[in-house]
């Protein structure tokens, strides 16, 4: 089939060069990336140094991990990693756009490496979204909804960040909860009765070989992703919280799994899947001080809501509210995101400088003590670079994690009711019944070896 009227290719082809235009004249270099204003005697280490690893891991991912992922439909696997790397890098170009609004300089956008990776952060919650819909949007459709989403994802992440200034290092709130309950949203409005049961919403033994190497990939890579924009013992941190409840939450997967399962078998969807909830569910707070036994109980505890709504949740949805989420997105992103919200809201309540010290307010910028006062001169003497706050208490720092969340939530089924209410528009080209579940009319799809 050729896609109607060659409006796919269109589509993007416009897109694209309207990126280019608007780089071409508000986005430039950082500071240290531009040959003109790089001091060559300074001493300090340009921070690509220090990032690129953790880009370049981000990047696998983002590229690799979710893509493969996603390769369980037995007759959708072009499209899941094809349509996703598509995804991708559109939104990571739009984000950066989006993102760096809000910290335009004499009218430009700098951009460095650290623009990269929370681009590619953001590019997650597009494809986080496309798991719910997988199988049941067009390509046009999908395009469509990535430059609307990284639209609303950006401002609600700045309002999270810097008008609540709630802490999130790993993106649970912002990126993880929005995105599942952004896609939960879009697959409500272009609910398709026929797609629940339908013979191709499925795996066979090949296909979710190909899904676990997506797993094994995302699992390998989440403690670089939570730590990603970390420094020092922050980074440090959070590697270790990420990947002990990582491996608590894989130990407890495989447990619940077989215990679901009337002839204790283990299912490839929970593995596949829930073995990576934990690192969802430690992500906000994988640079506090949880200790790693704490972290490990948060795993488990992911894993044990992930296998279940696998079990429970995703059938109810389907059955009962018109929700098909494909890839069960609510059971590793959405609810473990909402669980990472509730931790950190705890966590935030129980951080003082007694056993934070004076790195509290650099983790919690809200905190530290206003300009000029007492306070902040007794820090300054000691940490140098920590700027001034608003002086909040852990309750106030409790609240604010609170608040990012349920407004995260609200956005994100709003956002996600207006975008699918815009997508399921015939000139967006929904798919015909046949095509659900199926790469044929989208795709050159080579003979069968006999």
């Amino acid at each position: 089939m050729i896609w109607h009227s060659r409006k796919f290719a269109g589509v993007v082809l416009c897109i694209e060069i309207a990126l280019i235009i608007i780089y071409a004249f508000f986005v430039t270099y950082d500071a240290e990336a531009d040959v003109l204003k790089v001091n060559s005697t300074r001493k300090e280490p340009n921070s690509i140094q220090d990032y690129y690893p953790m880009f370049q891991d981000v990047n696998v991912m983002i590229f690799v991990g979710f893509g493969f992922l996603m390769t369980f439909l037995k007759k959708y696997g072009f499209s899941a990693v094809g349509l996703n790397f598509l995804l991708a890098a559109i939104s990571v170009q739009w984000a950066i756009i989006m993102q760096g609004v809000w910290s335009m300089q004499d009218g430009r956008i700098p951009i460095n490496i650290t623009n990269l990776i929370s681009g590619n952060f953001a590019s997650a919650t597009v494809l986080i979204s496309f798991g719910a819909l997988l199988g049941k949007t067009s390509p046009l459709q999908l395009v469509i909804m990535s430059i609307l989403e990284i639209t609303i994802f950006a401002c609600n992440e700045h309002l999270g960040l810097h008008i609540y200034k709630a802490a999130d290092i790993g993106g649970s709130i912002f990126l993880h909860t929005f995105g599942a309950y952004f896609g939960l949203s879009v697959t409500y409005m272009l609910y398709r009765k026929e797609a629940v049961g339908h013979t191709k919403d499925g795996s066979n033994y090949h296909s979710d070989i190909f899904a676990m190497i997506g797993t094994i990939f995302l699992w390998m890579f989440w403690p670089s992703f939570n730590s990603a924009l970390g420094t020092g013992d922050e980074q440090h941190r959070s590697v270790i919280n990420t990947f002990v409840a990582l491996l608590a939450c894989c130990t407890v997967t495989f447990a619940i799994s077989s215990l679901v399962d009337g002839e204790g078998r283990l299912n490839m969807v929970h593995i596949q899947n829930a073995t990576l909830a934990g690192g969802v569910a430690i992500g906000s707070t994988s640079n506090m001080l949880v200790h790693p036994f704490g972290a490990m109980i948060i795993g488990a505890l992911a894993a044990t809501i992930s296998t279940i709504g696998y079990r429970v949740a995703t059938p109810y949805l389907a059955k009962h509210m018109k929700i098909h989420d494909t890839c069960g997105v609510n059971n590793l992103h959405g609810m473990p995101g909402i669980l990472a919200g509730l931790v950190s809201a705890i966590v935030a309540a129980m951080a003082s400088e007694e056993n934070y010290g004076y790195s509290l307010y650099h983790l919690y910028p809200a905190r530290s003590p206003t300009e000029n006062s007492t306070d902040l001169q007794r820090i300054r003497s000691v940490l140098k670079r920590i700027d001034s706050g608003d002086n909040w208490s852990e309750a106030s720092q409790a609240y604010a994690q609170l608040e990012a969340l349920f407004t995260t939530l609200a956005i994100a089924i709003a956002g996600g009711i207006l975008t699918g209410y815009i997508i399921r528009r015939p000139m967006f080209d929904p798919p015909k019944k046949h095509q659900i579940f199926d790469d044929t009319d989208y795709w050159e799809i080579p003979e069968e070896d006999p």
